[in-house]
């Protein structure tokens, strides 16, 4: 009989997405995040160059997980910037294909693969199960036929119920201080990824808001919950 990890009581995992300061990036680990991410796709207002992104990545401490987030970028560019910044995750947000997941995997190690869906009233649980055996799990984000992420708007989260997942996910869509605790009430992810909900503009954290979604989070890590 083959083991199994519960994970329905680990403790919830947090990535701060959007970072492009080294002041918030020390300012989410101060507070207890436990992953950043960096945008290297050139349309979002969250971009951040590869030199600019290693020069942060350098000086994370342990355990806080580096993750770069791309979209539909040619696959040897995307191992070069894994290698240059050392990224311990990926994450795909464009129409990248289960083979072109694979491919990381294969020649990424140890890099590992988080798809990205954007959900909404169409998505299918059929969609996730080709990706499921190249990745290490999927991030649900919210759909609009204009944006690829970073709406900082939710989605109906009645919907992941019937999806049925086979791997970790990640909640995130317009996750703020105020709804988080109804969000993993509803949803119980794996983890959760904020961006916008603690911003005072694109790409600039709000230190204050930074520690109050963390400690929202906290919350539901307490014996009992």
């Amino acid at each position: 009989m083959t083991a199994t990890i519960d994970m329905s009581r680990a403790r919830i995992r947090i990535k701060m997405c959007g970072i492009t300061r080294m002041a918030d990036a020390a300012a989410a680990v101060a507070a207890g995040v436990d992953a950043l991410g960096f945008i290297f796709f050139e349309k979002s207002p969250r971009y951040i160059s590869p030199e600019a992104a290693r020069l942060i990545i350098e000086q994370l401490p342990p355990f806080v997980d580096a993750v770069g987030v791309f979209v539909d970028k040619k696959n040897d560019e995307v191992d070069e910037i894994i290698q240059y910044c050392r990224l311990g995750y990926v994450q795909l947000h464009g129409a990248e294909s289960p083979k072109y997941c694979e491919h990381l995997v294969r020649f990424a190690s140890p890099c590992q693969v988080i798809k990205a869906f954007r959900v909404g009233g169409h998505t299918s649980g059929d969609e996730f199960a080709v990706y499921a055996p190249h990745v290490k799990g999927f991030l649900l984000d919210t759909f609009r036929p204009d944006q690829v992420g970073g709406t900082g708007t939710s989605f109906d989260w009645s919907i992941v119920a019937d999806l049925n997942l086979q791997k970790p996910f990640i909640l995130a869509g317009g996750l703020d201080v105020n709804n988080i605790a109804a969000a993993i009430q509803a949803v119980r992810p794996y983890g959760v990824d904020v961006s916008s909900g603690v911003e005072r503009q694109p790409g600039i954290k709000d230190h204050r808001l930074i520690r109050e979604f963390v400690s929202a989070v906290r919350d539901f890590d307490s014996p009992g919950r």
